[in-house]
Formats: structure tokens, sequence, C-alpha cells
């Protein structure tokens, strides 16, 4: 039998919601898993293990009412399992509520047929994670032919990297707002959601208060801030700082440049990040990764995700900024989804090579689009001239393509 709480969420497992909470189906070994839960008075089916960590397992599981949902079962018996069962159920019950952040729908203890109980996280059951599109875009650089460079890594389109960043940033923001810091970003903790159409932040195991860090090894390898870097290797030596608080909220925004240089980039930066190379220059070799990467005609200009970046990456935590300050960037001044309306818009009447909206003078208030010749450019002015896009009418001039690579762009009076 199964002990079951309220449900603090107020909300029930929806119908028919797909696939992943962690990890593909499969991926792990499936011996040893459960075959039935009993949850708030019902079975549900266990259909396969999600993902397994030290103290936790992660399950797919489905109702006779065709529910689908996560559980998080801890370890029994274990001083690391109900520890971390009680530190993530507070974490979670204290945050809900936010679109951007995992429901919980509940908890329960589990107790199998030999008698042996755990406690159980009851969740929403996600898509795919942000670790899985790593390995499918580096999976389809492989499969991509010599023609079209089948040795250059393939990052994600700017549109899902915009996406990903807004939609962390969101939660962060939420998440630092109520005191909490996240401490184990990384991409398999963040997932889409088909049914909501966001990404979300999952794993609350190594959460904790603001100026209140109760463990010291906090995040994963290749997304750790430097901060938390130190701070370990003095705990493993046996080094306390006197008057040290902990590390702060900046940790999350430190692993988020990661996750978004490696969606950006389709590499995998683990080694790179703990090279003498990085520490003694990491500005440098994101300059590298961008110059490196070539996007064909982005309708948003690279050069605002890698400032973004790059101030997120700051040595120093207290220069880091916040989520809410990130939020402000260029890179999310204009949604991706307008400006692709636009370029599909000004593609009628020719080839277009890319296209500029800027946010700020000098040409804040103007479009700039590059077209692939002469002829279509003619084309276009002659033809957009006298629509009206988005309720605005167009007026369509010509624009020395030179200044326009330079930067050099019409000072326009506000």
């Amino acid at each position: 039998m199964a002990h079951c709480s309220s449900n603090p969420s107020g909300k029930v497992p929806r119908p028919d919601s797909s696939a992943l909470m962690a990890g593909s189906p499969g991926s792990v070994d499936q011996a040893m898993k459960p075959v039935l839960f009993e949850i708030f008075g019902e079975f549900w089916n266990v259909q396969a293990r999600l993902g397994q960590g030290v103290s936790a397992s992660v399950y797919r599981v489905s109702s006779g009412r065709a529910s689908t949902a996560a559980v998080k079962e801890f370890q029994a018996d274990t001083q690391s399992g109900d520890y971390g069962y009680q530190k993530e159920r507070s974490v979670l019950e204290d945050i809900q509520g936010h679109k951007n952040i995992v429901t919980l729908y509940g908890v329960f203890t589990n107790r199998s047929q030999v008698g042996v109980a755990t406690h159980c996280l009851l969740l929403e059951l996600l898509d795919v994670s942000v670790s899985e599109l790593l390995v499918r875009a580096s999976t389809q650089s492989r499969a991509c032919s010599p023609q079209c460079g089948g040795s250059q890594k393939q990052g994600h389109s700017m549109w899902l990297v915009q996406h990903c960043a807004r939609d962390v940033l969101e939660a962060l923001a939420f998440l630092h707002k109520e005191g909490y810091v996240h401490a184990d970003l990384k991409p398999r903790n963040v997932l889409w959601s088909a049914d909501d159409e966001c990404f979300k932040l999952i794993d609350f195991g190594l959460s904790f208060k603001e100026g209140n860090q109760d463990v010291k090894y906090i995040q994963t390898d290749g997304y750790r801030a430097p901060e938390a870097e130190r701070q370990y290797s003095l705990a493993q030596a046996g080094m306390e700082v006197e008057g040290d608080s902990g590390c702060s909220a900046a940790v999350d925004l430190w692993s988020l440049a990661i996750v978004l240089l490696e969606m950006y980039s389709g590499i995998k930066l683990k080694d790179t990040v703990r090279s003498p190379e990085w520490k003694d220059n990491s500005a440098a070799i994101v300059d590298h990764i961008f110059a490196s990467n070539s996007v064909v005609g982005p309708a948003i200009p690279v050069y605002h995700l890698r400032d973004l970046i790059k101030s997120m990456l700051h040595n120093n935590p207290k220069h880091r900024g916040t989520a809410e300050k990130a939020l402000l960037s260029p890179f999310f001044s204009i949604p991706f989804d307008i400006l692709e309306d636009m370029k599909e818009e000004c593609q009628k009447y020719g080839s277009v090579v890319s296209l500029l909206i800027p946010k700020e003078n000098p040409g804040k208030g103007q479009v700039f689009v590059e077209y692939a010749n002469a002829g279509d450019s003619k084309e276009a002015q002659r033809l957009l001239t006298g629509r009206t896009f988005d309720g605005k009418f167009v007026v369509a001039t010509f624009y020395p393509r030179s200044a326009y690579k330079r930067g050099y762009l019409y000072q326009t009076v506000q």
C-alpha cells in the first residue's frame, strides 16, 4: 500500500502527455525497476526507467485513465536518499506555479512486495532534453556529406537557442527572486514541454537558499563556475574560507552560458572549460567559436548571443549581472518568429542573404535586408514600397552594401 500527500500544485497529470522526464527510454538498464506504483489510490504501470542517479531513479508511468507522469523514487534506507527527497520536495513545493519549472503533482511513499518503503515524487512528464538535442545535432553533423562540410560541427538554430535562453532565464529570474540557487544547471536538466511549448527546469536536488549553502560540491563538471570549483577544492583539502557564505545565484548564469554556447556551436565543451587556455582567456575562445561557426543569413545578429554569453562567463560573479538583467539583452529584443515572418515576406522578391532590425540608434525603426544580387534588390524595392506589414506602411530604398557590412547604419530621429 502507499501513503500519498495532498497535491501541492492543485493539478492532476494531463492525459496523453508526451515522452521524457530525463534521458531516453531504454538508455538506462531496465533491470530491477518496479512494475507498479500505487499513487493516490490508483495503480500506475511503470513503462520505462528514464534516468538513474546516485540516490534516485526516474520512471515514466501511466494509469488506467491514459494519464502519464514521471515518478522520481529515492533509494530506501540511505541517508543520501532520505535527505535528497526531503530537500527536493521542500524546494519544489516552495517554487511551484512557474511555467518554466517542472510541476510537482504530489508526493507518496511506495512499499515494495517485500515491504521496503521508498519516498517518491510524482512529477510532470516532459519531452526531450537539451542534452539529447545536442546528441542529435552531433549525429546530424557526422552524417553530413563532404560537400556540406561533414567535419564541421553543426549547432542548433538561433530560434531554438533564443527560445531556450529566454525560458531558462525566466525560470532563473523567478527562482533567484525566491532566494534559491539551482546549482546544477546543465543540458540534462533542461527539458522541452510539447504541451506548453517551452523549456522547463528540473532536478532541484542540489538547490539551496542563497547565503545558506548546505553542500560544498555543487554543479556538474563542465558546467561548474570558477568560484564553485575553488570552493570544492578547498573543501576537499579540509580548508574553509573564513566568512564564506557560499556561492551565489551567479553560478547558474555561468552554467547557462556554457549550455547556450554548446547549443550554438554543437560542441561539447567539458574539456575546453577545464583547460589552462580557458582559464587564461575564455573570452578569446568564445570569440573563436563564434568566428568559426558561420550562420547563413541570421535574422538576429549572432554577436548579440556572443555578448550575452561572454557577460555571463565573467570570472567575477558580481559582474555577471542577474537573470532579469540578462533578459534585457538585445538578443531578446525582437521575437525570432517576427524576424522570420519578415524574412519570409522579403524572400518573395528575391534571395535574402541577411536581415537586420537594430534595437537602438543608429538604425532604430528600420529594417535592413541584404539580397543576393542587385536585380533581386531592385525588384524588392519596387514591390515592397507601398505594402503594409504588421499594420505599418512600407517605404523601401536602396542602401550601400559596403556601409551595411561595416555596420554604418542611418541615424533616425525619434
